[in-house]
């Protein structure tokens, strides 16, 4: 489901989502001429993190007490655009590095939320930069916060195979073993069948589009964050719905899903995403 409006007032009552999967509009990266009231074109890295901690309050007024929020954000460098280079700037000068996915984290963490791990999505296919003063950007970050101290997480769902790639290792395979779990009980591991907790560094591939949508994320990085965070049945939020994959993938994992976007045309790309389900992943 689909609703057109402004993330700043999500029409669900408390409490009632478990999940919460976004990548809400980048700096100063894109106009998408659909409202004055957009994220994202913003003269200032302060005011765009200003409106982003007003959007996660809310979100976090509708998130139940043991659920997740996954926000995925890039970065970008000040003074790219006309509007910044005539204006000054207390602290940032031309070509420096913003730092705007920790800054928006720890306005978030300052707001309330406890923030919980930075995921580091690596593309092995990022887009080619005209740049030669710099490395080639190829990261972005996948914040996970949490509106309580405990909270739903199933590690077991996301699971990865516990092999070792480094060559002194020989491609050793973890046995089961104890250890101590976060409440201080002793645990077994779970990956008798050879697995391990997922590390914090993610390699994805981005995920080309046809649509009429610039920045997708890719179907598998929401997959992991939707099983993480929602059991079957539970309902998944995604604020800054775009082109619907969060639906999408909700959808095809058996979870209820809405979405909010305040550009008509996305909604209806979302919706028809989500009415032409094709084979599972």
């Amino acid at each position: 489901m689909v609703i057109r409006g402004d993330a700043r007032r999500i029409p669900l009552r408390d409490e009632t989502v478990q999940c919460v999967v976004t990548s809400p509009p980048y700096f100063q990266l894109r106009d998408y001429q659909c409202s004055e009231r957009q994220i994202g074109l913003e003269a200032t890295p302060e005011a765009y993190i200003a409106a982003l901690v007003e959007v996660f309050r809310e979100v976090r007024r509708v998130l139940r007490r043991d659920g997740v929020f996954w926000l995925v954000l890039g970065d970008s460098y000040w003074g790219t655009t006309s509007s910044q280079r005539s204006l000054h700037h207390p602290t940032l000068k031309p070509k420096d590095l913003i730092g705007i996915p920790w800054r928006v984290a720890l306005a978030l963490q300052a707001d309330g939320w406890y923030l919980r791990a930075d995921v580091i999505w690596a593309k092995p296919n990022p887009m080619p930069e005209p740049v030669r003063d710099r490395p080639t950007r190829s990261h972005e970050y996948v914040f996970l916060l949490s509106k309580s101290r405990r909270y739903y997480y199933d590690t077991g769902a996301i699971a990865e195979p516990a092999v070792s790639d480094h060559p002194s290792a020989n491609r050793l395979v973890r046995r089961p073993g104890r250890t101590h779990g976060n409440r201080g009980n002793n645990t077994f591991w779970r990956d008798v069948g050879g697995q391990r907790n997922r590390r914090d560094v993610w390699q994805l591939k981005s995920e080309p589009t046809t649509e009429a949508h610039y920045a997708t994320l890719p179907a598998k990085l929401a997959r992991l964050c939707v099983l993480a965070g929602a059991r079957h049945g539970d309902l998944v939020l995604d604020p800054f719905a775009g082109a619907g994959t969060i639906g999408e993938v909700s959808e095809r994992l058996a979870r209820r899903w809405i979405g909010i976007d305040l550009l008509a045309e996305y909604g209806r790309l979302a919706q028809r995403r989500t009415a032409q389900l094709g084979l599972p992943f």
